[in-house]
């Protein structure tokens, strides 16, 4: 009997095609990038929150005579309204997106595809980052058009602090969705949504509130951002305002790696 040498009968690489192997993590990531912006842009509720409601509010508060918001109204509405846009897009939008994912099975479908834990929570959190730089951009060209003129440094530090924001509001909605039912997050997302407003609305429509009552409310992370914004805006630095970002981003996302579920 002749020895065969099974080494000699094996093909050169290439020779058939395709050649089935893991897709590089970059590839990876853009394709579950494009997938999850595709989703946000086509579904009509993310619409109403990341586009519709905050350009209503910069018109309206722009152009109709409400008292209360000094002589340089505009430059106090603007970083108002981008706070309103970053919360709806990165938390309530995501957290009922990942809830109802959650519900349907997709997220359980994705899990068990060659597609890490990692890449799903990338993809679901860069789609985000695209549509708050998109409704950042949207919303400052209105903005120049209702009178707002920031300096070049007001806006370079304004983009840092929209990212801290993004970030915290993502991890909040990536907790909230991925560890309680679909209805219970429906209703808390959106009833949390109008809480950190009007908490956000206090402290940039008032000049003269008690100095406990304006630092209770910054520590709620939409105050902490909108007067954060607004100061980075202006040129300046509200230390304080980043910090309770910082903390509450990064303790959202320590409880979402060990509570986040995928079903």
């Amino acid at each position: 009997m002749t020895n065969v040498d099974p080494a000699a009968n094996r093909f050169a690489p290439g020779t058939f095609s395709p050649a089935p192997r893991p897709a590089a993590r970059t590839a990876m990531l853009l394709a579950q990038t494009r997938l999850e912006l595709i989703l946000l842009l086509r579904n009509g509720e993310q619409l109403l929150l990341t586009l519709f409601i905050p350009i209503t509010l910069l018109v309206g508060l722009a152009l109709l005579p409400f008292g209360g918001l000094g002589d340089d109204r505009v430059d106090t509405i603007v970083p108002a309204v981008m706070m309103v846009a970053v919360m709806s897009t990165a938390f309530t939008g995501q957290a009922i997106a990942v809830g109802f994912d959650r519900r349907y099975g997709a997220l359980k479908r994705l899990g068990a595809t060659a597609l890490p834990r990692w890449g799903i929570i990338a993809g679901k959190s860069a789609a985000v980052l695209i549509v708050v730089v998109l409704q950042a951009i949207v919303l400052g060209l209105i903005g120049v058009a209702l009178g707002w003129r920031p300096e070049p440094t007001g806006l370079l530090l304004g983009a840092l602090v929209i990212a801290l924001g993004t970030f915290t509001f993502a991890t909040m909605g990536l907790l909230l969705g991925g560890t309680l039912k679909a209805e219970v997050v429906l209703a808390l997302a959106n009833v949390l949504w109008f809480v950190m407003l009007g908490i956000a609305s206090i402290v940039f429509a008032s000049d003269d509130l008690p100095t406990v009552v304006n630092v209770l409310a910054r520590l709620v992370p939409s105050g902490a951002l909108a007067v954060t914004l607004e100061e980075a805006l202006r040129g300046s630095i509200d230390w304080f305002g980043l910090v309770v970002l910082a903390v509450w981003g990064a303790v959202c996302a320590f409880l979402g790696t060990r509570f986040f579920r995928f079903h």
